[in-house]
């Protein structure tokens, strides 16, 4: 019999219109364009309308990848979104997706593991595939997180942007998803975390940014080593855009040349699980991406979640 892989065919991204500068945030609390820029690397970032949910942004994301994918809406047989912000308590943004979509028959569920929800989402589609179950997933990260923000608190409302990205990962002869690794430890849920009343996130910044540098650097060097792989051999790092400092550090630790990385955050704030699909779809349209370019994928979340997948484009 022969194995089955996963790769991923298409990708696809929406970004709300709405674009706020740190210029326009000067504007709301004490803090500047430099200050921000300097400890994060965000220029600007993408706010969705109060008529916009994270349903509507998955499905535009999604509408650009099945357009792309050459497979029709009905070939797909299992809808996966991450997301934090889901519309409703319940159904899930997944089964809110699949409706908007028009699709009868296939599964439909949410992943919540914070700024990790689309490495997760990314493992559970592949092994799905891998096992014969599915041929062919819907994967998406989406987050309308800005309704999350307090827009009082500096620490916190500078940093994040809404958006959603998405790609096709299908049944495939050839090897697509090689790994994939993911892990969480609740014992650091209060470090970042969202407040039941009001909702907004609480953030203790310089914890979290200690312990993410640190565990995704050990994460990167073991995804490196499991896979008999140096960073050379990486074409792309697509990391979870969260602080261009984080990411930086990252590379410097595996010995990763800058060139090798795609960075949005500058654009994008941070997406949380949208973060990685609009960076690889945004690669995507540049032309950056070749077929068979071999990628990683890292990202960091509130739990703390932490995940990595490497693959073949």
């Amino acid at each position: 019999m022969n194995k089955i892989f996963s790769k991923i065919i298409s990708t696809g991204s929406y970004l709300p219109e709405k674009i706020l500068t740190n210029y326009d945030i000067e504007r709301i609390v004490d803090t500047s364009n430099e200050w921000i820029i300097e400890r994060t690397g965000i220029e600007e970032r993408h706010i969705a309308s109060t008529e916009e949910s994270s349903v509507d942004m998955a499905h535009e994301a999604s509408l650009d990848a099945i357009k792309k994918s050459g497979i029709k809406i009905q070939d797909i047989d299992m809808i996966v979104v991450a997301t934090t912000t889901p519309e409703r308590k319940f159904p899930s943004t997944a089964v809110l997706l699949q409706n908007k979509l028009n699709l009868k028959n296939c599964s439909a569920f949410d992943v919540n593991a914070a700024c990790t929800g689309f490495v997760y989402a990314i493992d559970i589609a592949d092994q799905y595939i891998k096992n014969g179950c599915v041929k062919n997933v819907l994967v998406v990260g989406t987050e309308k997180i800005t309704s999350l923000l307090d827009w009082k608190d500096r620490n916190t409302c500078v940093l994040f942007g809404d958006g959603a990205g998405a790609v096709i990962l299908s049944s495939s002869s050839e090897p697509g998803i090689m790994s994939s690794t993911i892990v969480s430890d609740g014992s650091y849920k209060d470090l970042l975390t969202v407040n039941t009343d009001p909702e907004f996130i609480e953030m203790k910044g310089n914890d979290v940014f200690k312990i993410a540098v640190n565990t995704l650097g050990k994460l990167a060097i073991s995804t490196l080593s499991k896979n008999n792989i140096s960073a050379d051999d990486l074409d792309w790092f697509i990391p979870h855009q969260a602080n261009s400092r984080i990411i930086m550090a990252i590379a410097k630790k595996i010995k990763l040349s800058p060139n090798k990385i795609i960075m949005t955050v500058n654009k994008h704030g941070n997406t949380s699980a949208a973060s990685i699909p609009l960076a690889l779809d945004d690669s995507n349209k540049k032309g950056l991406l070749k077929k068979g370019n071999l990628i990683m994928f890292e990202a960091f979340g509130a739990g703390f979640t932490w995940g990595s997948n490497l693959l073949r484009f």
